[in-house]
């Protein structure tokens, strides 16, 4: 090759290099854009009423997402919010925090508009909320194995309250009755409120109830609590035993996720999990939470979604072996 073609070699190699650098740096530059703060609004959809578990949660991690982007965050409460997210845009302006009928729902009723797993992308499992197991004073057990033994004597004759039914407080007690081998007619209210003022009026003999408001419950002599059906004792509540020291071994938690549309980007979901997980580590955080019966989890969204998977096929069985229908 003659000395004139070598530099138009060389000037030739020397372009190709640099559109090689252009192209690195158009690729990086993509997948970071793609990972950045939403450039609009955010809509955290919440399918249950305000001031509930999940209706908490968003309105706490909305408040610091918005503070560190810069971007308006909005809760909208919407009972059909599920199915809503379930066909939003998967660009991550749009979200879904909700809890545990989330899995079971899939169980409970002949057919659903979304797949809990197929049609959503796991974020975060933001927290979880102890369930206690209370009874009306006026029955003789101070204990959980002494319920279990009235029970026994009195099948079908004793009545419990759930907020509803497949909600997690109905599904507890059918798991506590099939575990322990006891038996009890569910009489299901429309909320809590109804739920609770029957057995605190003695309308009804037991009922699972959120931990932290149920504390005031006890403390006044309204109801009387025998344990915890989460792993480990509650932090608020470190007398009262679990189920599974109990010799019943339940257990079952209040637990908050958030999810995205199904598509959304891998690098969007990352960045949610980044932010969120930085925001449940801050103590402020963690201490309001903890005032509303909540303690922080955090994790992968990997994590998540090996959670609803495992949580789907659990409620699938208690939903068969307890006969419970919703429909």
């Amino acid at each position: 090759m003659n000395r004139l073609g070598t530099l138009a070699w060389s000037k030739i190699s020397l372009l190709l290099q640099q559109w090689a650098i252009i192209i690195a740096v158009i690729a990086v530059s993509t997948g970071s854009a793609v990972a950045q703060a939403p450039e609009r609004m955010i809509t955290i959809v919440v399918p249950v009423t305000p001031g509930t578990g999940p209706d908490i949660l968003a309105r706490t991690i909305g408040e610091e997402l918005q503070r560190r982007w810069g971007q308006p965050v909005v809760i909208e409460n919407n009972i059909v919010g599920t199915q809503y997210v379930a066909r939003a845009a998967p660009d991550g302006h749009t979200l879904l925090m909700t809890a545990t009928p989330f899995t079971a729902n899939l169980s409970l009723f002949k057919s659903i508009p979304y797949d809990p797993v197929k049609s959503f992308a796991p974020i975060i499992k933001v927290a979880t909320g102890a369930l206690a197991l209370a009874v009306h004073p006026s029955v003789p057990a101070h204990s959980t194995k002494e319920f279990v033994a009235y029970l026994r004597t009195r099948p079908g004759q004793l009545n419990y309250s759930s907020p509803g039914v497949g909600v997690p407080h109905h599904l507890a007690m059918e798991l506590f009755k099939l575990t322990a081998k006891v038996d009890m007619k569910h009489i299901p209210y429309r909320g809590a409120a109804g739920a609770t003022q029957d057995l605190v009026g003695g309308h009804v003999s037991a009922s699972f109830l959120g931990l932290h408001g149920a504390m005031p419950l006890m403390q006044d002599g309204s109801v009387r609590l025998l344990a915890v059906a989460s792993r480990e004792r509650a932090p608020v509540a470190p007398q009262l035993p679990t189920l599974i020291e109990e010799g019943v071994a339940v257990e079952v938690e209040l637990w908050f996720g958030i999810f995205a549309p199904a598509g959304t980007p891998p690098a969007i979901g990352e960045r949610y999990n980044k932010e969120v997980n930085e925001i449940l580590r801050m103590p402020r955080i963690v201490e309001k939470l903890a005032k509303q019966g909540l303690a922080v989890v955090g994790g992968t969204p990997e994590h998540l979604g090996e959670f609803v998977a495992q949580d789907i096929v659990r409620w699938r069985n208690v939903v068969k072996d307890a006969g419970i229908t919703a429909e």
